[in-house]
């Protein structure tokens, strides 16, 4: 029988697209599930501050009456702008091994994107690079994060099928702490520091770091990532919602904060805690014990050794000038402290010669690799 490709257009539907990722890997060791709440907020138009520059419909493909595949068609009219492109991202999708599903999901992002004047198709891609993006093309047998997808590996293999080629990869890399801070960062950390006029500050408590330091942090993000693939700058809701969301439940003894004389903000490295085994155990949901499990990862002494590094950024100006040496020179002992003792790089791009330059002195393995595709629409 054919394909029946339905919009999401309840609650009950979003329900459904949400939880068919939670059916289709409840078995597999590697898959982290989202929160469902975080899904609901993230699809919800009146609370996802993207919404303001952003386009999104969401679909389900069935199979003789049975929910087989879901994708999200958006347009990012502000990246698309800012890169003088017409592309409209195909998001959150997952299929059955089945090549006509996944042929009548992505022919439907198509459709949905040439009735908006769309030449060309790319993803996987979310609203913003807040949302996990790329699709896994090596490391199927390594546990993901929080903050990526995980596939099964028949999914590069359909995109192969219908014609896709490389738009770009991210690599991520498992980093080995070391016991004691690399001697070539401590000297370039105090030189830095003494030279440029800067310097690390701390916090111990998270509503004070948000007053203080919540606004600089995402504009500085917005500075720094705004040459990379597909960045579109974060609007002020956008900062306000991820303050809010972020900055709570971040490990502040792991969180590094470099500042100039004038007490304003150069860099900054953002890790906490790996949630991927509490959210396996919570599968997806807060209550009844998820919510414990989640707390357990962040707070309590017996928890993973993996530290999760969400981010470094440093401000133009200050790039290549050793300021990352000074972020590492506090976030080394730290962590050791804290037993951590394995830290999760997350995804970079494979073309981005400034973040990989930061693991030359550490012992690390390029573990897994993802792939943004694309397509010109026909």
């Amino acid at each position: 029988m054919s394909i029946e490709i339905k919009k999401v257009s309840s609650k009950n539907d979003l329900k459904k697209f949400i939880r068919f990722n939670y059916e289709l890997y409840k078995s597999n060791p590697y898959a982290i599930p989202d929160l469902y709440d975080d899904m609901l907020n993230t699809f919800d138009k009146n609370k996802n501050a993207a919404f303001d520059y952003c386009e999104a419909d969401f679909f389900l493909a069935y199979k003789n009456g049975k929910l087989v595949g879901r994708v999200a068609a958006l347009i990012n009219t502000r990246a698309n702008k800012i890169w003088n492109e017409n592309k409209v991202r195909f998001g959150w999708i997952d299929f059955i091994d089945d090549d006509e599903v996944s042929k009548e999901l992505i022919k439907t992002v198509e459709n949905w994107g040439l009735e908006r004047g769309m030449t060309h198709i790319h993803g996987p891609l979310g609203f913003t690079d807040f949302d996990a993006e790329g699709m896994l093309i090596e490391g199927f047998d390594q546990l993901g994060t929080m903050a990526t997808i995980y596939n099964y590996p028949y999914y590069p293999e359909h995109m192969d099928k219908m014609g896709f080629v490389k738009d770009a990869d991210w690599v991520e890399f498992k980093i080995y702490i070391p016991e004691e801070i690399p001697e070539r960062h401590a000297r370039v950390s105090k030189i830095v520091q003494q030279k440029l006029g800067l310097e690390i500050i701390k916090y111990t408590s998270g509503k004070k770091l948000a007053a203080d330091y919540g606004q600089a942090i995402f504009e500085l993000m917005n500075e720094a990532y705004q040459p990379l693939y597909g960045f579109a700058p974060l609007n002020q809701r956008q900062i306000d919602q991820y303050v809010k969301m972020y900055l709570p439940i971040v490990d502040l003894r792991v969180l590094s904060l470099v500042i100039d004389s004038d007490k304003k903000l150069v860099a900054v490295g953002l890790s906490m805690p790996s949630l991927s085994s509490a959210l396996q155990k919570a599968k997806g949901k807060l209550l009844p014990f998820g919510w414990y499990y989640l707390l357990k990862a962040l707070f309590f002494k017996k928890r993973s050794n993996i530290l999760d590094l969400l981010l470094v950024a440093v401000k133009p100006e200050y790039q290549n000038k050793g300021v990352n040496a000074i972020v590492f020179a506090d976030m080394i002992p730290n962590s050791r402290k804290l037993g951590f003792t394995i830290a999760e790089s997350n995804p970079e791009l494979e073309l981005n010669d400034k973040v990989q330059a930061q693991w030359v002195n550490f012992k690390t393995d390029q573990h897994k690799r993802r792939r943004a595709f694309i397509k010109e629409i026909n």
